[in-house]
């Protein structure tokens, strides 16, 4: 078993001073942050507030500093009846201004005299109004291309129909008669009519 600790070492340090015991300076924050975001966060908060105290100091120090000037000032007694009428003067431009006769009635009741223009009242701001024009933008530009494939559907429907129609023709007038012959009537108003469609073309 370990011996027990002498009496003495309990008592303040050695020869009756007391041992001083190192300061540890204040901590923000959990000390086992990892390095990253809240560490920088919590070493920026303490160095604020490390600032925001010394700032505070030197003011109370300069305060302190008037006030002991301030106090070894007012025994002298004659500097305080000379700041109160210095302060009871005025400058002399605004002495100047004030004895000046009164100009801006005169520019009010000139102003009060013209008619007063009704303002309009302002348009609501409406939200989203550019998104809004947007939007408007993009369902006419879809209505055009629908409008664009619907006609472009119809005239390849009338071209096929009209093929269907000149085939089937072509057929009838190619088809035997009664003695097997051609119809070539029949064929020449088909062709004419191609003919008529290509130069038109």
């Amino acid at each position: 078993m370990a011996p027990k600790r002498p009496v003495n070492d309990a008592e303040p340090g050695e020869n009756g001073r007391e041992v001083k015991k190192p300061r540890k300076g204040f901590s923000v924050g959990p000390d086992n942050l990892p390095d990253g975001t809240h560490r920088r966060k919590v070493q920026k908060i303490k160095k604020d507030l490390i600032r925001k105290a010394k700032v505070k100091k030197s003011y109370n120090k300069i305060k302190e500093r008037e006030q002991a000037n301030a106090s070894q000032a007012t025994p002298n007694g004659p500097t305080a009846p000379e700041e109160a009428s210095a302060s009871l003067e005025l400058h002399p431009e605004r002495q100047a201004m004030l004895d000046e006769p009164e100009t801006v009635p005169q520019q009010q009741q000139q102003a009060d005299q013209r008619p007063r223009q009704r303002r309009l009242p302002r348009p609501k701001p409406v939200p989203f109004q550019r998104e809004a024009q947007l939007a408007q933008q993009r369902r006419e530009d879809r209505e055009k291309r629908q409008k664009e494939i619907e006609e472009a559907n119809r005239q390849r429907q009338a071209k096929f129909e009209e093929r269907e129609r000149f085939r089937k023709a072509m057929a009838k007038a190619r088809s035997g008669g009664k003695d097997g012959q051609r119809k070539l009537g029949r064929e020449s108003k088909v062709l004419l009519e191609k003919v008529q469609r290509m130069v038109a073309e």
